[in-house]
């Protein structure tokens, strides 16, 4: 077009009619509005009456798809004047589009509360007249009665209406199916029946029906019952689904709502934020009060659910000219909402409508925390106390202390995860009272486990207590313990002098049953953990045998210790499983894959057996990785399940987004692309609450793409595809990543018919893919690019995207591809030029096809093996029967023209070579010798030769003699040939 702000080449009314064309083709908004009022000021200028007509009718158009719904009544009224006063004036279209309108008029009455309840009373009064008149059903009048009494909460009348609205015969002024059936399955969420709602709603979320703004709708108003309903795999697909279609659409404000509203009734408040800053106008449109109260409503939900969760002062995107916090925009927009619903109820004289937006403000969360799989930030958490941090209290009110430190040593003795917080509280409690040594010991040196490095110095106090309280050998395993923070944090020399001289003194007072085997096993782990941090150092500067071999004689020690004595201490078993794992680490260290994974499972096996599986967690962990590199894909995926089993709530979120990322490569690799997305699923969700959205995350959703792409369900893929997007990058994913990332997501954006963008993202992709040595994949992305400009009709870019991806094909040998982007181009070339310099590019294009073909089948020889043969020889098949049909398609339809028939002609021709080639490869290429066989046939019937078209026929059916009825090509060979043959006899007889 000439642009929004011109009228540059209206000069006539074709010129008009193409202006409205492309102007439709604009995005929602006032600027297509703008422009759709100067194009009746045009249309005005041609003293042409359905000029004018046409013009009005299309500024309806474009005011009911946009925000400014309240314009809609005057051009309105203006063609209702036209009409009453020269019907004549309207063709079949106009006057069909007239009576359409009406029910807009009725909606949009309805929407606006300063129209008053009478006036739209008289409308609909007016509206059944002239649709009686014009001898419509009544379906279309009962529908808006049955609206205007939902809208005042006349819930008998509606009812009334609504079994009235389903009686009555559907005609061309019916609503069409889907939205129909959005409004019926409204009416039954508005009754509490939910599961109705959806059931009614299923043909509209499966594809079965649709228009302009559907699905767009149903998706969105099927949120709320879904997650009412517990079925919240379904919602969260809703979501993805709908919010892609809603998000560029102005007119959808109340679409849109019911999004925001998802986010926060599923503990995606920041997403529900994202919503908000992406539509900043939604605050403020006053065209059309109903949406704008939904909006507001679900944003003070919104804000109400920020505030609750301690963020009423964090900054919102509100209403421009000014900051907002959460709990000032709460304010705001209930005012606003209950202002708006008060002025609908003052109108409708009920309290319906401020009810209703009430109660959707006053929503809890349905789901505490329902991950979407596109990047968002972690969910906000209130500020609370940990559990284990509250001390029990006495009915007098005094701390109990020693039931505290009770349970603290029964959970340390037994190696529960919550112990160190157990400890905790004892500490805080302890405060003022004076508690004997050990004690106090004990304190202290879980104290200096929680501190890590800063806790060093904890443990030698924690030992010196120990001694006080008469326990030497428990002193000696707190210094060890010390020793082996040191290691951690580099200071491994300095860590094996210390941890030798506490080894050999707490063998000695073993040896005089001075000690435990408990605290002996104590320092002689510790002594092992510090060798191995010594043989990972090792490791690192390619040192290491006789390192190893101290390590491994250090674990075995520990084993020797402890043998047998599992049953009796939990710590003493724990101390043999960990003593286990060492000498599986040992055993990868040095190469041996298939000991270690037997190792790994045997101290996974046996913290498990000791009541405490969440230690085997890393060990599984390991197992997998070492199973998926011996190739046994089952004792992966049985150690990652095992794993995430295992840790359970005690596992932190990097190590949950890791298992469920490994576990769904892992089924993936299976086909299991269902389960395998829920596990990227999670992965993605559990990545962003570790704040790793854009590492870790980024990768989760990228394979979560691709396993919701693989079932098919492709705009929930692009969705969190364009979600990876932006994190994805060569040097932290590298580059195989991001091209994969884009292939994939042109693969869905082809699928669902938004071709420029997905040629957009294949190019890219191809232009990453360029400067790789192995050149295939940029071949296939260029390919593919073209053919997503071909569906976008932007001809010459396809072409030219043709010819790159022909060139490469030739490069690497590929005939297949070459061939294919002959024939591509050849087709193209009856689109994009002249009419005869279009066909004979394209007849030339596709003779270079056949060539290239022949010329492949005779370079062919005895290495290159027979399937290479017949796949070339099936690729010269289908080339002739394209370039037959090529021919044929650019003959035109006046069959007396000798050049016609010189066309037809040569079309059969190269059909006839097309048989005889499929006839050489026998029964794998029966359907398509026979498809061809039928094509001719078409042709010499188009040639007046019906006695070879019978014969073609008769060919085809003796060909699929004795075919069950369960092949489907051969069923519908038969039916055409069956055709033919009946056309053929009606022609000779006329």
């Amino acid at each position: 077009m000439s642009g929004i702000g011109g009228t540059d080449g209206i000069a006539d009314f074709d010129s008009l009619r193409r202006a409205m064309a492309e102007n439709s083709e604009e995005p929602e908004g006032p600027a297509r509005n703008a422009r759709a009022e100067q194009l009746l000021a045009e249309a005005e200028k041609l003293s042409i009456p359905l000029a004018v007509i046409e013009a009005l009718g299309h500024q309806l158009k474009v005011y009911n798809y946009s925000s400014e719904k309240d314009k809609m009544f005057v051009p309105f009224a203006r063609l209702l004047r036209m009409w009453d006063e020269r019907p004549e004036d309207f063709d079949a279209y106009e006057t069909h589009s007239l009576h359409w309108v009406f029910k807009w008029m009725s909606s949009g009455m309805l929407d606006q509360p300063h129209v008053p309840l009478a006036s739209i009373e008289k409308w609909l009064g007016e509206m059944e007249h002239r649709y009686r008149l014009a001898g419509h059903s009544e379906r279309a009048v009962r529908s808006a009665e049955f609206s205007v009494a939902a809208h005042v909460g006349d819930v008998p009348r509606a009812e009334r209406a609504y079994t009235a609205w389903l009686a009555a015969d559907r005609d061309a002024m019916a609503d069409c199916h889907a939205c129909e059936l959005h409004g019926q399955g409204w009416w039954q969420v508005a009754r509490d029946r939910d599961a109705e709602a959806l059931r009614l709603w299923r043909p509209v979320l499966e594809g079965e029906f649709m228009c302009a703004h559907e699905p767009h709708t149903v998706l969105a108003s099927s949120l709320a019952p879904l997650l009412r309903l517990g079925r919240i795999d379904e919602a969260r697909a809703n979501h993805l689904r709908g919010f892609r279609l809603v998000r560029a659409m102005e007119s959808m404000r109340g679409a849109y709502a019911d999004h925001v509203e998802f986010c926060a009734l599923t503990g995606n408040e920041a997403r529900g934020l994202e919503l908000l800053t992406q539509r900043p106008a939604y605050f403020t449109d006053d065209g059309h009060p109903r949406s704008k109260l939904e909006f507001m409503a679900v944003v003070a939900l919104l804000m109400d659910r920020l505030t609750a969760l301690g963020l009423g002062d964090q900054q919102v995107p509100g209403p421009t000219g000014r900051a907002w916090t959460a709990r000032e925009l709460a304010a705001h927009a209930r005012e606003e909402a209950l202002a708006l619903a008060a002025r609908f109820d003052e109108r409708n004289g009920t309290a319906h409508v401020s009810e209703r937006a009430r109660t959707r403000m006053e929503q809890r969360p349905l789901v505490e925390r329902l991950p979407l799989g596109v990047r968002t930030a972690a969910r906000p958490t209130p500020v609370s106390v940990p559990v284990a941090a509250v001390a029990e209290v006495r009915q007098d009110g005094e701390s109990d202390l020693p039931a505290l430190i009770a349970e603290a040593r029964r959970l340390s003795d037994t190696l529960q995860p919550n112990a160190i917080d157990a400890w905790a509280a004892v500490s805080r409690a302890a405060e003022g009272v004076e508690l004997d040594a050990l004690d106090r010991a004990e304190i202290a040196d879980h104290r200096a486990m929680d501190l890590g490095p800063e806790g060093i110095g904890l443990f030698a106090e924690a030992a010196e207590l120990y001694a006080e309280a008469g326990d030497p050998g428990e002193a000696l395993a707190a210094r060890a313990r010390g020793a082996y923070v040191r290691a951690l944090t580099g200071e491994v020399p300095q860590a094996l002098t210390v941890i030798t001289g506490l080894y050999d003194r707490v063998l000695a007072l073993y040896a005089e049953d001075g000690t435990g085997v408990r605290q002996t096993a104590a320092v002689l782990m510790s002594r092992a953990r510090i060798l191995m941090r010594r043989v990972h150092e090792a490791a690192e500067d390619g040192a290491g045998e006789a390192v190893v071999a101290d390590a491994e004689t250090a674990a075995r020690e520990v084993l020797a210790l402890v043998d047998g004595q599992g049953e009796e201490d939990v710590r003493l078993a724990a101390r043999a499983a960990e003593a286990q794992a060492m000498l599986a680490e040992l055993a990868a260290l040095t190469g041996d894959v298939e000991g270690a994974a037997k190792l790994f499972a045997r101290a996974s096996a046996a913290f498990v057996g000791a009541g405490l599986p969440w230690f085997a967690v890393e060990y599984e962990a390991r197992l997998a990785g070492l199973a998926h590199h011996l190739g046994d894909i089952a004792e992966a995926e049985r150690a990652l399940r095992a794993a995430l089993e295992h840790g359970g709530p005690h596992l932190e979120a990097p190590g949950r987004a890791q298992l469920h990322l490994q576990l769904a490569e892992v089924l993936g690799g299976r086909g299991l692309s269902e389960e395998a997305a829920e596990h990227a699923l999670q992965a993605a969700h559990w990545a962003d609450e570790a704040g790793q959205s854009r590492t870790l995350g980024a990768w989760a959703r990228q394979q979560l793409g691709g396993f919701l792409l693989r079932q098919g369900r492709f705009a929930e893929a692009a969705e969190v595809l364009e979600s990876a997007l932006p994190d994805l990058n060569a040097e932290t994913h590298g580059d195989g990543a991001v091209v994969q990332t884009q292939w994939w997501l042109g693969d869905c954006l082809s699928e669902l018919g938004e071709h420029r963008e997905a040629a957009e993202r294949r190019l890219q992709a191809a232009e990453i893919a360029r400067h790789w040595p192995e050149q295939h994949d940029h071949a296939t992305l260029a390919h593919l690019a073209a053919e997503s400009l071909g569906h976008a009709d932007l001809l010459t870019e396809a072409d030219q995207a043709y010819a790159r991806a022909g060139a490469l094909w030739r490069s690497l040998g590929n005939v297949h591809g070459l061939v294919r982007s002959l024939r591509a181009r050849a087709w193209l070339a009856l689109r994009v030029e002249e009419a005869e310099v279009g066909k004979d590019k394209a007849a030339e294009l596709m003779a270079s096809a056949v060539e290239e073909c022949v010329v492949a089948l005779d370079g062919v020889d005895d290495e290159d093996g027979q399937e290479a043969r017949q796949r070339l020889t099936a690729e010269l098949g289908h080339t002739h029967r394209q370039f037959g049909d090529l021919l044929a398609r650019s003959a035109a339809e006046d069959a007396e023209d000798e050049s016609i028939r010189a066309a037809l002609e040569a079309a059969l021709s190269q059909v006839t070579r097309a048989i005889a080639v499929f006839a050489a490869l026998g029964d794998d290429a029966l359907h398509s010798r026979t498809g061809a066989e039928l094509a001719a046939g078409w042709l010499e019937a188009d040639l007046g030769r019906p006695a070879q078209a019978a014969a073609r026929a008769r060919a085809v059916l003796t060909a699929y003699d004795g075919s069950g009825e369960d092949d489907e090509a051969a069923r519908e060979r038969r039916a055409e040939a069956e055709q033919m043959l009946q056309v053929v006899a009606e022609r000779d007889t006329e």
